[in-house]
């Protein structure tokens, strides 16, 4: 099966071929013969009743410094398109939104990977609150006297932007912190959303578990250990990934979200679990295949690519 690929994602340059997800699933695809198109999620249109995007044909190769060449510039209609992929990274801003709208409207000819309507639906910090039996004390609100509250009760807290990613703008609030009312000034003069506060886990500096789920089914994990002095373990802010297997507990939570995943087209996730905790949903632009293939030998792309396979034929 010989399928046209197009790849949303953010421009290719900047890439790290070894930490990259969404290299290695075009370069997986590829090796199965697919034919690839890149555009950015700014080159994407809707132009009297077609979705278009400018891009380029695409060849990548795992060459640090070469990893691509670019055909000439076109512009396609993604309808005439066996697989898209939502794959930018957040923020997940009215313009990331906008993307999830445009590609919806090719449910009918073209296979959006993962299903931008739920995308939309079921962003990454707010999925997990239809399981509040698997997540910890969690809070979302933009009322400063809700989050003061909250804190009050569970004294040492976790806070952090709604829609945000990577780490970035992730605090901990210990039980004598007083910077609560200047961080809720902060972020108020910045946007309009709500913050989201959890009880803080200890468990974290054991590590934050990663665990990549292909179509509903755990495949494997990683564990991401925070930096010396860090709260945060994501990679992007100096979180070292390490070797680390699935607990009894992982499977129990993979096993109560992974049938809701399967339902909504959420074909490859990845989840994050802080000791017994399920604390997110990545569903936008997860990440963590290449380090599970290099730690434990499970080629997850090509899992993810079965599962399209098997969906288009």
């Amino acid at each position: 099966m010989s399928l046209k690929v197009a790849f949303q994602m953010d421009p290719i340059e900047a890439f790290d071929i070894n930490a990259d997800s969404s290299f290695r699933l075009a370069e997986a695809a590829q090796q199965r013969g697919h034919e690839l198109f890149y555009y950015t999620p700014d080159k994407l249109a809707f132009q009297e009743g077609r979705i278009t995007a400018r891009g380029w044909p695409l060849t990548v190769r795992r060459e640090v410094g070469n990893h691509f060449t670019k055909g000439d510039e076109v512009e396609v209609d993604l309808s005439e398109f066996d697989v898209v992929w939502l794959r930018q990274d957040p923020p997940f801003d009215m313009g990331y939104i906008t993307t999830t709208h445009l590609l919806d409207r090719l449910r009918d000819t073209t296979q959006v990977v993962n299903d931008p309507f739920w995308v939309r639906n079921y962003p990454e910090k707010l999925l997990v609150l239809d399981f509040p039996e698997l997540t910890p004390p969690t809070t979302i609100a933009r009322d400063l006297d809700t989050i003061r509250a909250f804190k009050a009760k569970h004294e040492d807290v976790i806070l952090k932007p709604l829609y945000g990613n990577g780490g970035a703008g992730v605090f901990r609030l210990g039980t004598d912190d007083r910077n609560l009312a200047s961080l809720h000034e902060l972020f108020s003069g910045i946007n309009r959303e709500p913050l989201i506060v959890q009880k803080f886990l200890p468990d974290v500096s054991n590590g934050d578990k990663r665990v990549i789920l292909v179509d509903g089914v755990p495949v494997g994990a990683i564990n991401r250990v925070p930096a010396q002095g860090e709260t945060r373990s994501n990679m992007h802010v100096g979180g070292r990934p390490e070797k680390i297997g699935l607990t009894a507990r992982d499977l129990e939570i993979c096993d109560a979200i992974g049938p809701l995943l399967r339902e909504k087209g959420q074909i490859f996730v990845g989840i994050d679990i802080i000791g017994d905790y399920l604390t997110e949903i990545n569903v936008t632009s997860p990440t963590g295949i290449l380090e599970l293939e290099r730690f434990d030998g499970v080629n997850v792309a090509d899992q993810v690519w079965d599962a399209i396979e098997k969906k288009r034929a």
